[in-house]
């Protein structure tokens, strides 16, 4: 799953994509990198980061959503937003799949919109919201925590006869550092669930705030947590870099 960022203030590529001729070229790399989704947001979901609503995030992602339609008519386009809105005009205009920080604590309608869409829709875990959750991240146990949260989603959408559902433990999303390296040492506890499990580790702080360097220093490390995540049971990685993802997962799948 390929990051696509319109946003002017996301961590690692904010403002990079300022054209639809930018976007659509990131997104042609991506494609011939290897990306099998395009996973597109226009709303910074860093920690801190200021919440712009519904309105202006549609004025963001729609028109692109239309034009990698358009463009690459094969693509698999996902939806990153918390909200129901955002998610139902995303699938009119050509995204097939909704990536939810939230799982729907965000937006008490969002459950409801997915039911209704009954499009693939990835749930994930956050702790707070995205301007107050690394303020003081507070578990009983953050793996067996988690996996609560998230079985209660599946129990719902599943019984209400969703028929994609995939999970994303959120690392960064209200976890310190070492609750997201506790997560990741036992990310095979989600297998349980029989669901596809996304993860998103690329560039994040867990890398360089251990390792003391950049967002833009940290594509080795993001390598190193990617082929973890793997062998512990990951099916989709989230990325900013294509290349180096596909040939880490070629490598796993060759172990």
């Amino acid at each position: 799953m390929a990051i696509v960022n319109v946003t002017p203030d996301s961590f690692f590529d904010g403002g990079e994509n300022t054209t639809e001729k930018v976007i659509l070229k990131n997104c042609e790399k991506h494609l011939l990198d290897g990306a099998s989704i395009l996973d597109v947001g226009g709303q910074s979901t860093r920690p801190g980061a200021e919440q712009i609503g519904a309105e202006k995030e549609l004025f963001r992602v729609l028109p692109v959503i239309e034009a990698i339609n358009k463009e690459f008519p094969t693509a698999i386009i996902s939806i990153d937003t918390y909200h129901s809105n955002v998610a139902k005009q995303s699938i009119d205009v050509g995204a097939t799949l909704i990536n939810d920080i939230s799982a729907g604590s965000l937006d008490d309608k969002m459950l409801q919109t997915i039911l209704k869409l009954n499009v693939p829709y990835i749930a994930s875990h956050i702790q707070g919201t995205p301007e107050t959750m690394q303020e003081s991240p507070t578990y009983s146990n953050v793996v067996s925590d988690l996996y609560q949260s998230l079985s209660k989603v599946k129990t719902e959408l599943l019984q209400n006869g969703l028929n994609d559902l995939l999970i994303d433990p959120g690392f960064g999303f209200g976890k310190t550092t070492a609750q997201n390296f506790e997560l990741l040492g036992n990310l095979d506890h989600f297998k349980s669930m029989e669901l596809p499990i996304v993860v998103g580790l690329s560039r994040k702080s867990i890398i360089w705030k251990t390792l003391n360097i950049s967002p833009n220093e940290s594509l080795n490390g993001t390598t190193s947590l990617n082929t973890i995540a793997l062998l512990k049971g990951a099916n989709i990685l989230r990325v900013h870099d294509v290349k180096e993802a596909i040939e880490t997962i070629q490598l796993v799948n060759q172990l």
